[in-house]
């Protein structure tokens, strides 16, 4: 198990962001940056043994600091929507900014994506290499009450597991819901269409025009959203009731929350690579890039094509504080918010 860190670039005010690049002894390889906690490579080997990047991202810092549709970051405070930018909590009313048509859209203008966080010591074993990285957000930030303290580790284990473990506490009563945004490619190139995928969930909630959840859950069994068993993900069309057609929808998954479980499996068999997600969140939104980019390309010179990667983000329930028959996302003093998802690589 190796691991290095060096200087990825100068922010605007003149503070330097870190790139960590944690190896183990297969040659899987995970490259990320303390702003916004971007993970900007993840190789893997395919049933060849050749190594190969699954995400996409861009190698230089100046390059995000263009814009990017968060590729690789952690969102929140809040990830996915919250209706008209509004909320009420114990009886007082909340204004954050509508940056997705009429609704909040994961964090604000300036949500934990475009943070700088402060990275601990790296920690090394025989088994696993992690570093945790912290941030404050203060009392009022983007209008959300409370100073929220949050800590995100990343780890890379020995048999080729990528985990994330968020921490989170707060001086006052709040809103909280964070992810992961990586978008993967398990081919490395061209489009996802022909990715297998199972999502181990039953029931999707329904959502409005705007992708704000009606507070149903949605049997997927036989429709558009059904992927019970490996089915790829362009199989029927992308016609999901989107436009444009695609998925960004939030699947209800079969364990709840209530332990740590399967989400979804992955699988790309020309060059046969294999990803499982497990989580401790309720939730996983799959996202399929379904709009075009305008001349976006990756790292390696890579150009992404519509539908080029996919999101499995691991979360509480989109626009949660509005139904209160979801699971809770407020989060009060003396209370500690946890929890774990694993991104796992294998062949197949």
């Amino acid at each position: 198990m190796t691991s290095d860190c060096t200087v990825f670039g100068t922010l605007p005010d003149g503070r330097e962001a870190h790139l960590f690049v944690f190896r183990n002894p297969n040659g899987t390889t995970l490259k990320f940056t303390n702003y916004g906690l971007l993970v900007t490579e993840l190789h893997t080997r395919d049933r060849d043994g050749k190594l190969g990047n699954v995400v996409l991202g861009f190698d230089t810092l100046a390059r995000y600091l263009q814009g990017h549709p968060f590729f690789g970051c952690i969102a929140g405070r809040f990830a996915n929507r919250i209706s008209q930018g509004r909320f009420s909590l114990d009886g007082k009313d909340y204004v954050l900014a509508t940056n997705n048509g009429a609704n909040h859209l994961h964090g604000g203008l300036v949500g934990f994506d475009k943070k700088l966080w402060t990275a601990g010591p790296i920690q090394t074993t025989p088994d696993a290499i992690s570093v945790d990285l912290t941030y404050t957000s203060p009392d009022g930030e983007e209008g959300y009450p409370g100073a929220l303290t949050v800590t995100v580790t990343y780890t890379l284990t020995r048999d080729d597991v990528w985990r994330i473990d968020y921490r989170a506490t707060t001086d006052a009563p709040t809103i909280l819901n964070l992810t992961n945004h990586s978008f993967f490619n398990l081919a490395g190139f061209g489009d996802v269409l022909s990715h297998e995928l199972e999502v181990a969930a039953d029931q999707a909630t329904e959502v409005d025009s705007g992708l704000i959840p009606t507070g149903k859950l949605l049997p997927v069994l036989g429709t558009a959203l059904d992927f019970t068993q490996p089915t790829a993900i362009g199989a029927r069309g992308m016609n999901t009731g989107l436009t444009p057609p695609g998925y960004d929808h939030n699947f209800v998954l079969r364990h709840g929350g209530k332990s740590f479980g399967l989400a979804a499996r992955a699988f790309e068999r020309s060059q046969g690579r294999m990803m499982e997600c497990h989580t401790s969140q309720p939730g996983v939104q799959l996202w399929t890039f379904n709009r075009t980019p305008e001349a976006l390309v990756c790292t390696g010179g890579v150009p992404v094509p519509k539908h080029g990667g996919f999101c499995l983000e691991t979360q509480n329930f989109p626009d949660a504080i509005h139904h209160p028959e979801f699971p809770s996302c407020v989060l009060r003093p003396g209370e500690v918010f946890t929890s774990r998802t694993e991104y796992r690589f294998g062949t197949c």
